[in-house]
């Protein structure tokens, strides 16, 4: 006999798929006399294979209305109360899907292989029989990574993959460093421009003694 959730899903599946999206993940749990179903949205696969994305809210918001829908229309929940929560996959959402990995493009991850090592690289490029991670090693011990391991290109099958984790980066790789020289160079340039304090006193406090509202 198929679990509460299992029948969830199979009622929402193809509500779902008609909403343009593909249905990730039902969890139904119970908060007292009520019950809390969770439904996580993903863009479809044969999307995922253009470029990354994320799936839009208005996306989601028409298809936790389809999904509201169908529960109230079927009986898999029973006559108990419920409350509907339809999301999209968060960051910390682990990559076990190819569908997964293709959303993950260009991201930084931490991959976990099935021989029980680890590599952290860029996702470069996935397909039917795996993904291609470019290393992006951490330092170890305030010790930069080797130049030779940086940027190198490892493909995996998917049989060597447990599961991906996308790691939250503050400065992108592909970030310009010359856009943040060009930044500081034009603040210098304003700062120069701008007039000194004692000019700025004395603008502040004409016009009768009202200061200017900045």
């Amino acid at each position: 006999m198929p679990s509460l959730d299992e029948a969830v899903t199979g009622v929402l599946t193809e509500v779902v798929d008609r909403a343009g999206l593909t249905l990730d993940e039902v969890t139904v749990t119970s908060a007292g006399r009520r019950r809390v179903v969770r439904v996580v949205v993903d863009l479809p696969d044969d999307g995922a294979r253009d470029e990354p994305g994320e799936v839009s809210m208005d996306a989601v918001a028409t298809a936790s209305t389809a999904v509201s829908e169908a529960l109230d229309a079927s009986d898999v929940l029973g006559s108990a109360p419920y409350t509907l929560e339809v999301s999209s996959p968060g960051v910390d959402r682990p990559l076990t899907l190819p569908r997964h990995w293709r959303r993950a493009r260009t991201r930084l991850v931490r991959v976990a292989r099935t021989d029980g090592g680890e590599l952290v690289g860029r996702v470069a490029e996935v397909d039917d029989d795996g993904v291609l991670v470019l290393l992006d090693p951490p330092s170890v011990k305030g010790r930069p990574p080797r130049a030779a391991d940086v940027g190198r290109p490892v493909r995996l099958a998917w049989a060597e993959v447990a599961r991906g984790e996308v790691q939250v980066e503050f400065r992108r790789a592909d970030d310009d460093p010359d856009d943040d020289l060009a930044d500081d160079l034009a603040d210098d340039a304003l700062d120069e421009d701008a007039p000194d304090d004692d000019a700025l006193d004395d603008d502040e406090n004409d016009d009768d003694g009202r200061e200017d509202e900045q």
